[in-house]
């Protein structure tokens, strides 16, 4: 489903060069529930936004089903990002003066094919699926973090993507809001078969899932 080979990722400036990712070769399985973890800095989230065709690696080769995607350009990136990938971030990112429909449905929009009423039709499904049907109407600010975490979810879910990202989905959340964020997870990956690569910091949440890569100083360790 996702292949990783030899990437490498150098940000440099006028005077300083920084190696933030070391020659990582990942394969994750069609319908695995990965997590990342490893000390802040140590490129837990560049390794994301390149899986996600958000950052480009400086050298090596990514392949997303079947496709090797990181010889795209822009234009072809952000149509497969949008078929294909889901993506939940730690700060939800909604828009306020969106409703919570209006905000899951904006994946949609990028589809010429989809319909205004099959629009409302699929983000009603995505947020029914995460208990959340009965605030549709509703705007973030009338929301709890976790219940924003959930709108957050239905939009990732919505365009029924291959794979979700998840960047740390529990991080601003307390740790009972983050169980039921996590087992919403859970269940997209046990029941729905979809691949989910989650960036962590927490050690019980990456626990839960099928398995557990490290990093440090960019590199893989585990």
């Amino acid at each position: 489903m996702i292949s990783l080979q030899n990437i490498n990722k150098v940000y440099r400036t006028k005077t300083i060069e920084t190696l933030a990712l070391n020659e990582i070769n990942l394969e994750v399985s069609e319908g695995e529930f990965l997590s990342i973890m490893g000390p802040s800095g140590c490129g837990k989230s560049t390794l994301l936004n390149i899986i996600g065709l958000i950052d480009e690696p400086s050298s090596g080769n990514i392949t997303i089903a079947n496709q090797t995607v990181n010889g795209y350009n822009s234009k072809d990136m952000a149509h497969f990002r949008n078929e294909k990938l889901g993506f939940i971030f730690q700060s939800f990112h909604l828009i306020n003066d969106l409703s919570v429909i209006d905000n899951v449905e904006l994946p949609l929009l990028y589809r010429k094919s989809v319909s205004a009423s099959e629009r409302r039709r699929l983000a009603e499904e995505a947020l029914l699926k995460v208990g959340l049907k009965n605030r549709m109407s509703h705007f973030p600010a009338q929301l709890s973090g976790g219940q924003k975490q959930r709108v957050a979810i239905a939009r990732a879910i919505v365009g029924k993507p291959n794979i979700i990202l998840a960047d740390e989905p529990t991080g601003n959340l307390d740790s009972a809001m983050g169980n039921e964020i996590m087992n919403i997870l859970l269940q997209l990956n046990q029941e729905e078969k979809t691949t989910i690569v989650m960036v962590t910091h927490d050690e019980s949440m990456a626990r839960k899932t099928n398995r557990l890569v490290r990093l440090f100083d960019g590199a893989q360790v585990s």
